[in-house]
């Protein structure tokens, strides 16, 4: 059953769980939220869609006492009324948000992250003991094989966002809102995060749930709530819901095909990028091989912890290689650092686009010209129109939607990652490596990346995407290859790589 936000009813009972009335949010002209009604239950969870920017951080932050609401609206808690200053109101009275930008602290260990501002005491102590051993039975529960006296700063993002996690699990809140808690994790790892939020759910813990994956909103909501540009435009009394139904709720439009068709190459297609028997020195991964061809574009599949982005970065001579060797358009390519594969025409889109592909601060401009300064000033001198023209150019040709002086901040995240692979784009690489190419980003947004994607192959260039939502993988790759502890399990075609298929070799 879906309801128009119109028709929302205001006369709900208050005297339990969460409950919002007429929620409003203005930041001088621009209206971010407005008019919205909200109710979750005691062990319900209810989730929250919408396109980047309509609105679901602004509301989750309103509910954390992040942001403060507009007058004339109104907000209940378990029967009082509720309207928190700051986050630590919030945390006393049982609610918890857990954002999907990490605030870890990379220096602090894994147990010291989780306890950050709470630490238990004993004697007048610290009790790292106790500290150590509660943070350990949370990484368990999740799955996350490390020692919680390990720095965070060392953990790959997928093992950082299971320690947010593992954060949001010690809280003993009442509700708590996860904003893309699974972007970073592979189908194993929600799995057992499923099971804790089940757990929770039994136990009367609430839940307002984020996320851009909607396959599995289906498996772990009980209602849905829609928002676009800021407004309640339907809520669904049942998460089994057709996507086509929620996808036109979020985008006011249809998006009929969301996987871009992209033709396989021919037999006779040059292999663009070789790599034989590659092992890295820490173990992570070893005895590696693959190839892929010109016009390709080639899956890399795993659970999380499988060292697909360890592969790639030494790939791309980020981290070393003790042994086996890497070849581009049949030439041997010795890695010592990243200009050498940039030289040789191969590049690298990261899997965190706001640490390690953006500077925030700065201009779309000027993050476009940080890494082709050789291309618009070979003379070293800069020329604004021409600088101008190159962003203009970039922005126009991968279909940016913003201007070339506008932060880079400012953007969503499907326009962000879209700067990202703007940038590297510009260098006319024959061999471009896309590492979660949509983590964090709403379906509208992902359909305009895969057509980027769909372009390039299409142009002849080869391109590799690795994933951990196995439907991009799937419905992008015409080869899959499928890695488990750091090894290759197997290489499927486009026929073979069912998702049964891919995870039976996954988890083998």
């Amino acid at each position: 059953m879906s309801t128009l936000a119109s028709s929302a009813d205001t006369s709900v009972d208050t005297s339990t769980g969460l409950v919002l009335r007429n929620i409003g949010k203005t930041y001088g002209p621009t209206t971010v939220l407005r008019g919205v009604h909200l109710q979750v239950q005691p062990g319900e969870l209810l989730a929250l869609l919408g396109e980047n920017g309509a609105g679901k951080s602004t509301l989750s932050s309103v509910i954390a006492g992040v942001v403060q609401p507009d007058a004339g609206g109104s907000m209940f808690w378990q029967g009082q009324a509720y309207a928190p200053q700051a986050p630590v109101d919030a945390l006393h009275v049982g609610i918890g948000l857990i954002h999907q930008e990490m605030r870890l602290l990379p220096e602090l260990t894994i147990a010291e992250n989780i306890f950050v501002g709470r630490l238990p005491m004993k004697g007048g102590r610290i009790d790292r003991d106790g500290m150590v051993q509660r943070a350990q039975v949370q990484l368990q529960r999740l799955g996350l094989d490390v020692p919680a006296t390990q720095k965070v700063g060392t953990l790959s993002v997928a093992a950082q966002q299971q320690v947010e996690i593992a954060k949001a699990l010690t809280l003993n809140a009442k509700l708590l809102i996860l904003d893309e808690p699974t972007a970073a994790l592979g189908d194993k790892e929600t799995d057992r995060l499923f099971e804790q939020i089940h757990r929770l759910k039994a136990e009367g813990v609430s839940f307002i749930y984020v996320s851009h994956r909607l396959a599995e909103i289906a498996r772990i909501a009980d209602r849905i709530l829609v928002l676009r540009d800021g407004v309640q435009v339907a809520t669904h009394a049942t998460a089994q819901v057709p996507t086509a139904q929620l996808v036109r709720d979020m985008v006011g439009r249809s998006v009929d095909r969301l996987f871009p068709s992209i033709p396989a190459p021919g037999p006779d297609a040059p292999v663009a990028l070789a790599v034989r028997n590659l092992h890295a020195p820490n173990g992570r991964f070893k005895n590696i091989s693959f190839e892929v061809r010109a016009g390709e574009v080639l899956g890399f599949a795993g659970i999380v912890g499988a060292g697909r982005t360890e592969l790639m970065r030494a790939v791309v001579g980020i981290d070393p290689i003790a042994q086996g060797s890497i070849e581009v358009d049949g030439k041997p390519i010795v890695m010592r650092s990243p200009m050498d594969a940039i030289r040789a025409h191969l590049v690298l889109v990261p899997d965190d686009r706001k640490a390690l592909g953006l500077v925030l601060p700065h201009s779309i401009e000027d993050n476009l010209l940080y890494n082709n300064l050789d291309r618009v000033a070979p003379s070293g001198w800069l020329q604004p129109a021409r600088t101008a023209e190159f962003a203009r150019k970039l922005i126009q040709r991968l279909g940016v939607k913003g201007q070339p002086k506008l932060p880079a901040s400012s953007m969503s995240g499907g326009n962000q990652q879209k700067v990202v692979i703007a940038k590297w784009v510009a260098h006319d690489p024959k061999i471009i490596i896309l590492d979660e190419p949509t983590r964090g980003i709403d379906v509208g947004a992902r359909a305009a990346i895969y057509e980027v994607i769909a372009e390039l192959a299409r142009a002849g260039m080869a391109v590799v995407v690795v994933s951990s939502d196995l439907d991009e993988v799937l419905g992008l790759a015409h080869r899959v290859v499928v890695l488990a502890r750091g090894e290759n399990q197997g290489v499927l075609t486009r026929e073979e790589a069912t998702p049964s298929r891919v995870m039976e070799l996954a988890v083998s």
